[in-house]
């Protein structure tokens, strides 16, 4: 059953729902929680109208098909949020107010967050740059624009995902969350295992220990190293808002957040999928089972 059904009428009669897919069992059979914040494709028109740079440029930034690897899973008891939007019109891995002053025409608000090293890199929470560092606006946005779009994307789907783990919760006292993402080949080689040496095809995000149980970063870990995948943690990925914001051991809920290398099943300059789609959607399936399996072994002692 789509776990909409949970959700009540006025949810999927509201503009919001369109933020997001939700594939997932009612009651929910396991604690999994799995979402793709990045693999959205949909760019809004009043975005494409403002912009300096084609709708493929925008996509470079797209966590491509990390939708369809991990649908899977929800076969295996896991609920899965999918973001329909794409990155560059909000990125769902942000504080939603992480915002480039530069880009507005008018004073942010004081609660915005305009200091951070990825405001810096022109990577906020409504993107400066897409592509090789070309800017993606033609004119300046105003924060109304950005209070439209944190009403359209961030604010539904993370609502959503707040009551997807609260019903984990209920159901079965904890709530475990994957974040997936995927990342450049070039990041993948900057990666240093202690296994392995330089270069990686997975890096583990728990934020250093902070949003998981080292438990679950362990299982994940030894699972998809006896796949032949080479598993660096916490570099150059520590974990995201998703992770930092959910992933509270004390309150029941642990967060991973999971970066692939896109080299594995992704032509990078052309967005498509290679044959290596199939396989790694195969490895995660593989790997859903065994956490949909061994997950209360995760509980403290």
């Amino acid at each position: 059953m789509d776990v909409r059904a949970v959700f009540s009428k006025a949810d999927e009669e509201s503009e919001g729902m369109a933020a997001f897919r939700l594939l997932a069992q009612d009651p929910p059979p396991t604690p999994l929680v799995f979402a793709s914040p990045h693999s959205g494709r949909d760019y809004p028109a009043e975005m494409l109208a403002a912009a300096a740079v084609d709708p493929q440029a925008l996509r470079q930034s797209e966590d491509a098909f990390v939708d369809r690897l991990i649908a899977p899973a929800a076969d295996a008891g896991a609920a899965l949020i999918l973001a329909r939007y794409g990155r560059a019109f909000m990125d769902l891995n942000r504080d939603p107010w992480e915002l480039d002053p530069k880009m507005f025409s008018d004073a942010l608000p004081a609660f915005a967050q305009g200091r951070t090293a990825r405001v810096a890199a022109g990577l906020g929470a409504i993107a400066r740059t897409a592509g090789e560092g070309r800017d993606i606006y033609a004119r300046k946005l105003t924060f109304a624009e950005a209070e439209a779009r944190v009403a359209k994307a961030h604010a539904p789907y993370h609502e959503a995902l707040d009551r997807l783990l609260a019903r984990a919760r209920a159901a079965h006292g904890v709530a475990i969350l994957i974040d997936w993402h995927s990342m450049p080949e070039a990041a993948a080689r900057t990666a240093v295992t202690p296994r392995h040496g330089k270069g990686c095809d997975i890096v583990l995000g728990d934020r250093f220990g902070a949003a998981c149980s080292q438990k679950l970063t362990g299982l994940v870990d030894r699972e998809l190293e006896a796949m032949g995948y080479r598993v660096a943690r916490n570099a150059p990925y520590a974990g995201g808002y998703t992770t930092e914001h959910y992933g509270h051991p004390a309150s029941r809920t642990h967060a991973l957040q999971i970066e692939i290398s896109r080299a594995l099943y992704l032509d990078e300059a052309t967005l498509a999928p290679t044959e290596g789609l199939a396989r790694l959607t195969a490895d995660i399936g593989k790997l859903t089972a065994v956490l949909a399996r061994d997950w209360p072994k995760l509980r403290p002692a």
